[in-house]
């Protein structure tokens, strides 16, 4: 889908993320918004912890794993944040990984699809250009049809961002629209975050969306 890429502007694919022979030393940065954040579940748990609870480590494998997500935080944000906050964290590890999870913010503050997309490509691209390996959770859906409409622009635009550059990426919008588990827990809220329920439905996305695959860990992960 080409819809809101910038005239003239190229997007270059990121190069493969190669993972170095011998014991592991991961260094993981969660990045983005609130929903990063985990902001409404009662559990204080989010999507984040729960993926990295249940992510499955091999012997040789040890994981370091940092939650930076900030509620109200855009695309722009994490563009300039992550480049301050998430080298301090990989210092002394062997393998630095970024995972990115922007949207929803964008669409609350009128960021255009095309300014949203460039801030992520831009992200994707210095992260691998510094051997970074990056992987992205698309936005939610909440339960405005209006919001909706923007919301599945943009997480259309953010999978051609990272199919370009070979970036993992999962789509949390189409699963989880007209959902009746997803819709009831953000009823019950502020009908943009959810609760429990709505961070674990994320949570299984991510874990089946080929988080094992692409950390390299096992065959499966929850």
């Amino acid at each position: 889908m080409t819809q809101g890429q910038p005239t003239g502007i190229e997007y270059t694919p990121s190069a493969d993320f190669v993972v170095a022979d011998g014991p592991r030393d991961i260094g993981l940065c969660f990045v983005g918004d609130g929903f990063v954040a985990g902001y409404g579940d009662p559990k204080a748990l989010g999507w984040v912890s729960r993926v990295v609870g249940r992510t499955p480590l091999e012997e040789d494998a040890t994981l370091s794993s940092y939650n930076l997500g900030v509620r109200g935080a855009s695309s722009a944000d994490v563009m300039t944040r992550w480049r301050a906050e998430c080298p301090p964290r990989w210092a002394g590890r062997g393998e630095r990984r970024l995972v990115v999870g922007v949207g929803a913010e964008d669409v609350a503050q009128g960021i255009t699809t095309a300014r949203s997309r460039l801030n992520l490509a831009n992200v994707l691209d210095e992260a691998s250009s510094t051997g970074v390996g990056t992987f992205v959770v698309g936005p939610t859906p909440t339960l405005d049809a209006e919001v909706n409409a923007r919301l599945r622009v943009l997480a259309d635009a953010q999978a051609d961002v990272c199919a370009r550059r070979g970036v993992p990426y999962v789509d949390c919008f189409a699963p989880l629209e007209g959902h009746d588990q997803w819709q009831s827990d953000l009823a019950a809220g502020d009908t943009v975050h959810p609760g429990q329920a709505g961070y674990g439905l994320i949570a299984w996305l991510v874990l089946n969306g080929g988080w094992a695959a692409w950390l390299g860990l096992g065959e499966h992960a929850g």
